[in-house]
């Protein structure tokens, strides 16, 4: 049994370090369980598979499978937490440690202080994980897949790039919006598009059909610069105004096109800045169903490291019940409450995306319902 000092010139009682300390191992222990049931369920039979029809060689195997990893372990930081809090407070009540400390006069909420407080050290270690490490290595990962077998993809749209652009007219309850250019492109290298067909509607009374070639966006003076082609004028009564043929043309159209083709990748590949520029092009496309689904999923990026935080006090609040639970039982309660989150979690963000609720709470329900279970189990125990 450990003493509590009731004065100490380290920011860090005598109760909190002992506890710190029996919370670590438990959590490591987690994150190495939970990480190595990821990667073999989400990934490595997924890669024997594809290893077998794709002959990969065993070395570059094992590196896209070390570059998954990550994203493995930023799941398993949650969990990890989870499974620490109810094995420690679990052992701590089991041995009657509690019992004394409470005895003491210490209450419920001071005793679960060290869980909470490493769960908002490993919530900040997992947004930066999945911020700066796990979307990096995914995309290493699936270039360098794409790479073996030869199926490498390059990063922008290289066929039939179409772009919707809207624009708001009205003012007040009068607001809606109006389709103001469509933009077509037959093929993109990387830096020209071919087979270009523009509709700009974006002028009252007339309307523009650019045709051209080529085109190429001119960086030093924001317009596109467009080679062999024609600009077809259309008044309001759908007669032809003007026909202009030219070999080489400055048109002042948004870059929009150009930076809708060039983004490509998989939502797991960006993070959260990187998804909300996207959204900002999609958004001005008109495409409202890929803009839901791109912002729970942003939304989702920064609600998942916060479950440690829940994690860490309902798991600290369960475990100091009395009771006599072993290590095995811990683990099983957080298997279940762990599969009860994730699919709360699935379930929510799915109703978000077809624009039931919004995406933030589809998204952040499942934190919030824990949250409060937490709070309303602390107010219990602590009675």
């Amino acid at each position: 049994m450990m003493g509590v000092s009731s004065r100490s010139s380290w920011p860090l009682s005598i109760m909190d370090s002992y506890i710190l300390r029996e919370l670590l191992l438990p959590f490591l222990f987690g994150v190495g369980v939970f990480s190595s049931l990821g990667v073999s369920v989400g990934a490595l039979f997924e890669l024997i598979r594809r290893l077998t029809e794709a002959e990969l060689s065993f070395p570059l195997a094992a590196q896209i499978l070390l570059l998954r990893l990550p994203q493995f372990v930023a799941y398993a930081f949650p969990m990890s937490m989870l499974l620490a809090a109810l094995m420690t407070y679990s052992r701590l009540s089991s041995d009657s440690e509690l019992v004394a400390l409470k005895g003491c006069g210490i209450s419920v909420a001071r005793l679960i202080l060290p869980a909470v407080c490493l769960s908002l050290i490993v919530t900040g270690i997992t947004f930066a994980f999945n911020e700066f490490i796990v979307p990096a290595a995914n995309y290493q990962a699936t270039q360098i897949y794409e790479r073996a077998i030869g199926e490498e993809k390059p990063t922008f749209r290289e066929k039939n790039i179409f772009y919707q652009e809207f624009q708001t007219v009205g003012e007040g309850d009068d607001k809606e919006r109006e389709l103001s250019r469509l933009f077509y492109a037959k093929e993109f290298d990387g830096r020209t598009m071919q087979g270009l067909t523009i509709l700009d509607f974006s002028r009252e009374g007339l309307s523009q059909i650019v045709s051209a070639q080529a085109a190429q966006w001119n960086e030093t003076d924001s317009t596109w610069d467009f080679v062999d082609g024609t600009i077809y004028a259309v008044s309001s009564d759908g007669s032809f105004r003007n026909i202009l043929k030219f070999d080489q043309q400055q048109l002042p159209l948004p870059r929009t096109p150009l930076d809708f083709a060039n983004e490509d990748r998989n939502t797991d590949e960006m993070n959260i800045a990187e998804i909300a520029r996207y959204r900002e092009l999609v958004a001005q496309s008109g495409d409202d169903a890929k803009v839901r689904r791109l912002s729970v999923r942003m939304q989702n990026k920064m609600a998942l490291p916060f479950a440690c935080l829940t994690f860490g006090l309902v798991g600290g609040v369960l475990g100091t019940r009395p009771q006599r639970a072993n290590r095995a039982t811990s683990f099983a309660v957080s298997v279940v409450m762990i599969f009860g989150y994730y699919l709360i979690s699935a379930v929510t963000m799915a109703i978000a995306e077809t624009g039931t609720i919004s995406p933030f709470l589809g998204a952040w329900l499942p934190n919030i319902c824990s949250i409060l279970a937490g709070i309303l189990l602390l107010m219990r125990f602590s009675r």
